[in-house]
């Protein structure tokens, strides 16, 4: 019987390579994103709509490659060394669930209800499970934030997004 450290035992302690594998794959998603991307103008411009992503995913992926290398050689992340952190303490699924819910739901709803409405769900369903419940308050800002993002991306970056259902009123 040989006595070969199994991978669970050799990955023990490395749940920072979870990470690296996360930002290898994000890095590979934008870079993927980023040549399927369209560019309707003048070619002759160096820096066009996919330059920023060419760079972010290079990083992404540069990131990942030096934090698996990290890893593997040894290194470790440090531990929470706050004071009003209990690490033993688990985690508060009553607030990550609802959070997560707002994310999937805006991702679910942007394409067929478009960003304003999308967004404003995301906005006010992070203040909510965060734990604001002040609704009417967070609505207006919800709504006041997609809209104006909405707004930026299109007149300030050229990049429009999803209108959905306003179709015709934005």
């Amino acid at each position: 019987m040989s006595s070969s450290p199994t991978l669970a035992s050799r990955l023990k302690g490395r749940s920072e390579l979870g990470v690296a594998l996360l930002l290898g794959v994000v890095g590979v998603l934008v870079l993927l994103d980023a040549i399927a991307l369209v560019t309707p103008y003048s070619q002759s411009d160096p820096v066009g709509p996919k330059t920023l992503p060419y760079i972010v995913s290079a990083m992404l992926i540069v990131c990942a490659v030096l934090l698996a290398i990290n890893v593997l050689r040894g290194g470790q992340g440090e531990a929470e060394g706050g004071e009003d952190v209990d690490l033993t303490h688990p985690a508060d699924w009553k607030t990550v669930l609802p959070l997560v819910g707002a994310f999937v739901a805006n991702i679910l709803l942007i394409d067929l209800a478009g960003w304003v409405i999308s967004g404003t769900i995301l906005f006010w369903g992070s203040a909510w499970a965060l734990g604001s419940r002040h609704y009417v308050r967070d609505g207006i800002i919800s709504l006041a934030l997609s809209v104006i993002t909405f707004y930026g991306f299109y007149l300030g970056l050229g990049i429009p997004l999803p209108a959905g259902l306003l179709k015709g009123i934005l």
